[in-house]
């Protein structure tokens, strides 16, 4: 067979694979898609139900069974998806890939590291392709722009949270010294932790102060957490205003598998592969 002929071939069965395996348009691909959730959904539910000790005592067996089946069926998806796209690099990095990938490794850790196949619930992430097989491209598009908008603020969140833990350690080291290891406040650390839990206005209680000083201070560090709580949901709600909402389709690129591209493109935004 000439060379020109194998090539055409093995493009061929790659754009096949493809058109499977990441495209939800297709019959074909909404069907795999279909299956691959509802295998998804199956797995988790089996790692939850084998954490409770009445049904591992009966069952134990068959769930451990059916865990190392879904993971092998998982793995061959994930090579496969390798396989499919031009740039398996590109793939294997994106948020997709690695989410394919730590959803089989735990399993695999399980024989080095007992009970780390518990983690395989992180499965549960994979079913966010369930926006683009419902064609909730919307919701997708909600989705991208919350992230765009978390990725603006992070400078001025970075800020905020340096404001936050340098209140805590100073009110943490004022705490240690007005109450001192008698009230519970063993250690600078553990009074940053009380500092922490008060200004978050999560109040486990563990750990309270005795003196009239001190519950001045605690007061005053409840009254700033409330202060505070609104700053980083107004950075985010204004760049969420200013960032532009776009309308998305389900195209996957043939290259590197990035999906979410606008309707009227022409080229991958990721790689710039012609769509």
């Amino acid at each position: 067979m000439p060379e020109n002929s194998r090539n055409q071939e093995r493009a061929g069965w790659r754009l096949r694979l493809h058109e499977v395996i990441f495209e939800a348009d297709t019959p074909a691909g909404k069907t795999f898609d279909v299956l691959l959730i509802g295998s998804i959904l199956l797995s988790v539910a089996v790692v939850m139900l084998d954490s409770v000790a009445v049904f591992q005592r009966s069952y134990g067996a068959a769930f451990y069974l059916l865990e190392w089946l879904f993971t092998i069926l998982f793995t061959v998806e994930y090579v496969l998806r390798l396989l499919s796209v031009g740039r398996p690099l590109a793939y294997a990095r994106s948020f997709f890939g690695v989410v394919d990938l730590m959803a089989i490794l735990p399993t695999y850790a399980s024989l080095l590291i007992p009970g780390s196949q518990y983690l395989i619930v992180i499965r549960i992430l994979r079913i966010l392709r369930v926006f683009r097989i419902l064609k909730l491209v919307q919701y997708s598009g909600e989705a991208r722009l919350i992230m765009r908008a978390l990725r603006e603020s992070r400078r001025k969140i970075f800020v905020f949270l340096y404001a936050v833990m340098t209140i805590v350690v100073i009110m943490g080291s004022l705490m240690y010294l007005i109450e001192g290891r008698e009230n519970g406040f063993t250690s600078i650390p553990r009074s940053i932790y009380w500092a922490i839990v008060t200004l978050t206005t999560v109040g486990y209680g563990d750990i309270s102060p005795r003196t009239d000083i001190g519950q001045v201070l605690a007061a005053m560090i409840m009254i700033t957490g409330y202060a505070i709580i609104a700053v980083p949901t107004g950075i985010v709600t204004v760049e969420l205003s200013r960032a532009a909402q776009s309308k998305v389709d389900t195209r996957a690129c043939l290259e590197c598998g990035a999906d979410g591209h606008d309707p009227d493109a022409r080229h991958c935004k990721y790689c710039g592969t012609e769509l």
